[in-house]
């Protein structure tokens, strides 16, 4: 059983037994927490923040630059940077101690190439997925490297371009690895296989999804059962797809959106339905999935420009969606499964910015000033309960970069990452 998979269950067994007073801790060991949906399974944290905001329990501020939020998983933290800003070269992997934020270890990837300069910071953009005692990390150039977790000595590496004949993206890869099983499930692109399945041990190849040949973006794999097929929800620079989980077989493929520049939410999967949506003016999809034969079915619900979201992501909660809609420069609640294009709710109380979850509540982090707030995960309204100022930002965003890591939570506490600085904040509560 893999620790994600453990986490669940004891949170599941917890509340079966009706055990509403203990604290439950609640790791978040991969890109957008345990399910990837960025919602946190933790309870008992703070309804409201005090005026100067939550309690700062440590800062670490030689994480340097990158893009990628930060993993926490049986008392570790754990993140990607690079020391050079101007190329993205040397990157590296960190391991902080939890309770102190002090460096437990640091090993670099070896990705040494200068050639490719992404600009906006540089620097890996993915974030570390934890499984058990090993660490998967993906670099901005394809650099595919399994880790233990104690020491972070290196497993196996492997290189989505020279390996799989994969295509760097123009501001680098931004994947964040899968753990699925006994699998590590990524997306090269092009055309040897734009997904792949690796043995999670050795980096041995299960399958390549040949019929699928779209460039790959910078969104996330997720995992979805659709009446008994297990499958992989991708969205890339072309389409949004499903793959079957046990042998890659390509289920289904929609271009409903004319994608561009930068393709890079994750996608949304809920009762029969997937959510996409992408910036530059692109907007978003509903997808309607059902059982065919032994395969899926794919049908358009919409296509529409009701939510524009650039890189923040989206979360579901109950049957609204609530994210940034680069459409008016909006926070905004939307009743996605209609295909309406007015927002349940709008606000411009916060600029751009990312969203995360967490017991009844939404943690808001704007890109530029280092705005962190809270608001009421409502469908009635923007319902603020905190809001707060970074005591300090990094000297290291370059050329036109914004700070874009999102907000995590686990075991009590709040991440938050400004390129090379780490703040650790106390929202434990008992309400």
């Amino acid at each position: 059983m893999t620790f994600m998979k453990l986490g669940r269950l004891v949170v599941s067994l917890a509340s079966t037994l009706g055990i509403t007073g203990l604290a439950l801790a609640a790791d978040w060991p991969q890109w957008r927490g345990p399910n990837r949906d960025g919602i946190s399974e933790e309870k008992h944290l703070l309804k409201e923040w005090p005026k100067a905001g939550p309690k700062l329990l440590w800062k670490f501020d030689k994480a340097g630059t990158g893009h990628g939020s930060v993993s926490v998983a049986k008392g570790f933290v754990y993140l990607m940077g690079s020391d050079d800003v101007d190329t993205g070269k040397d990157e590296y992997v960190l391991c902080l101690n939890e309770k102190t934020g002090k460096e437990v270890w640091k090993h670099a990837l070896g990705t040494t190439d200068g050639k490719y300069n992404f600009g906006y910071g540089n620097g890996p953009r993915g974030t570390p997925t934890v499984d058990g005692d090993k660490l998967y990390v993906l670099g901005a150039k394809g650099d595919l490297v399994c880790l233990n977790t104690k020491d972070g000595s290196p497993v196996w590496n492997k290189n989505l371009v020279k390996d799989f004949g994969g295509g760097i993206p123009t501001w680098g890869y931004a994947e964040s690895p899968l753990i699925d099983g006994d699998k590590v499930v990524l997306t090269p692109g092009g055309g040897k296989g734009a997904v792949v399945a690796l043995n999670k041990t050795t980096g041995e190849t299960i399958w390549a999804c040949k019929e699928l040949k779209d460039g790959a973006g910078y969104s996330s794999i997720i995992i979805a059962d659709v009446d008994g097929v297990k499958q992989y929800i991708q969205q890339s620079m072309e389409s949004s797809f499903g793959v079957r989980a046990s042998d890659g077989k390509l289920l289904w493929q929609q271009k409903n959106l004319g994608r561009r520049t930068a393709v890079i939410p994750t996608p949304v999967y809920y009762d029969h339905h997937v959510f996409c949506t992408t910036g530059y003016q692109v907007g978003c999809e509903l997808i309607k999935l059902s059982k065919d034969g032994d395969g899926t079915k794919a049908e358009k619900v919409y296509a529409n420009k009701a939510m524009i979201n650039h890189h923040g992501g989206v979360v579901r909660v109950n049957d609204k969606i609530y994210g940034f809609n680069d459409k008016g420069g909006i926070w905004e609640c939307l009743d996605f499964l209609k295909e309406s294009e007015e927002p349940v709710w709008s606000s411009k109380k916060l600029g751009k910015g990312c969203i995360t979850y967490a017991n009844g509540n939404f943690i808001l982090q704007a890109e530029d000033k280092g705005t962190i707030v809270m608001i009421e995960a409502s469908p009635k309204g923007w319902i603020e309960k905190g809001r707060f100022e970074l005591p300090q930002l990094t000297s290291l965003a370059h050329k036109g970069g914004k700070n874009w890591p999102h907000p995590v939570v686990a075991n009590g506490k709040l991440f938050v990452r400004n390129y090379d600085l780490i703040y650790c904040y106390d929202i434990s509560g008992t309400n």
